[in-house]
C-alpha cells in the first residue's frame, strides 16, 4: 500500500495536472473555468481516496460535510483548487500560477500526519518531509529587493500587514491562494505569511503540514495552536513564519488588529 504522505503527494499532483489540462482544452475563462475545475478535481480526489483509503472520512470544500468525520480516527482534509479565481485566469495560453491543490491526512491521535501542495502552474508538490528546498522563484509579481517579505491576501489583507512588515525591517506582498502563500515561504519567496480576513480548515491544513515539515512555525494569529476536525470548519486567521520573526510577528498580531 502507498504510504500516506506519498499518496497525498501523488494525488495533489494528479489533480494539478487534470486541472491544467481542463485550463488548456476546455475553452472556459474566468468563473466557468474554476467552476469545471473545482469540480473535476473534487470527483477525482473523492474517487481516488474511495479507492485507496475507503475507511477513511473526507473534507472538501466542495462536498457537503459529513459529520460522520468528527468521530472517524483519520480525515483527509483537501482543497480541489486552492485559489479559484487565479485558476480561472487563464488567456492566450498563459495565466496566473499562484493556485494551488491541497491534500492533507489529519488523524484523531496525531493531527495532521500528512499533506501535500501542489503548484501544477510550476509543475512542482512539496510534501510534508525534512528534505530541503532551495530558494527559488516563480510565485511572487516582483522580484526580491533583499528586505524580508510578508505576503497577504490581495483580495483581504489584514489591516496590521504594514505593521507587521515594519515590525521585521521588511515589505508587504499581495499574492493569490493560501497554498501559494504558504509555499512562497517555503520556497524563499517570502519570510512570512499572515492573514486574517477568514478561511476554512481546507485553506490551511496542507500547507501547515509541509510548512512544519519544512521548519517553519505556524499558528494562529494569537499565537495559539491550530486545530483541525473541528465541528465549525472556520479557521480565519493563520501566521506561518520563519522561526526567528515569529515573536515579532506575534507581538503585532496578538493585538487583535484583524482585517
Amino acid at each position: 500500500m502507498t504510504d500516506d504522505r506519498a499518496l497525498a503527494g501523488e494525488l495533489a499532483t494528479a489533480a494539478g495536472e487534470l486541472l491544467l489540462d481542463i485550463r488548456k482544452t476546455s475553452g472556459l475563462v474566468g468563473k466557468e473555468l474554476g467552476k469545471a475545475g473545482d469540480l473535476r478535481s473534487n470527483e477525482f480526489l473523492l474517487r481516488r481516496l474511495a479507492e485507496e483509503r475507503p475507511g477513511d472520512a473526507v473534507l472538501s470544500e466542495e462536498s457537503a460535510d459529513d459529520k460522520t468525520r468528527l468521530s472517524a480516527e483519520r480525515v483527509w482534509i483537501v482543497d480541489p483548487v486552492d485559489g479559484t479565481r487565479e485558476y480561472g485566469t487563464y488567456e492566450n495560453g498563459g495565466g496566473r500560477a499562484d493556485w494551488a491543490v491541497h491534500v492533507a491526512l489529519w488523524s484523531a491521535s496525531g493531527g495532521l500526519v500528512a499533506g501535500a501542495v501542489a503548484l501544477p502552474a510550476l509543475g512542482v508538490t512539496y510534501v510534508d518531509d525534512d528534505t530541503a528546498v532551495e530558494p527559488t522563484e516563480g510565485l511572487a509579481s516582483r522580484p526580491r529587493t533583499g528586505l524580508p517579505r510578508v505576503v497577504v491576501s490581495g483580495s483581504r489583507p489584514p489591516a496590521f500587514a504594514d505593521e507587521v512588515a515594519a515590525a521585521i525591517g521588511g515589505e508587504v506582498l499581495p499574492m493569490g491562494s493560501a497554498g501559494a502563500k504558504a509555499m512562497a515561504v517555503v520556497r524563499g519567496e517570502a519570510d512570512a505569511y499572515v492573514h486574517a480576513g477568514g478561511q476554512y480548515e481546507w485553506d490551511s491544513a496542507a500547507p501547515v503540514a509541509v510548512a512544519r515539515a519544512k521548519g517553519l512555525w505556524c499558528g494562529r494569529i494569537d499565537g495559539s495552536e491550530l486545530v483541525y476536525n473541528n465541528d465549525d470548519t472556520y479557521l480565519p486567521d493563520l501566521v506561518i513564519s520563519r522561526p526567528e520573526l515569529t515573536e515579532a510577528i506575534l507581538t503585532v498580531t496578538s493585538g487583535g488588529a484583524g482585517g
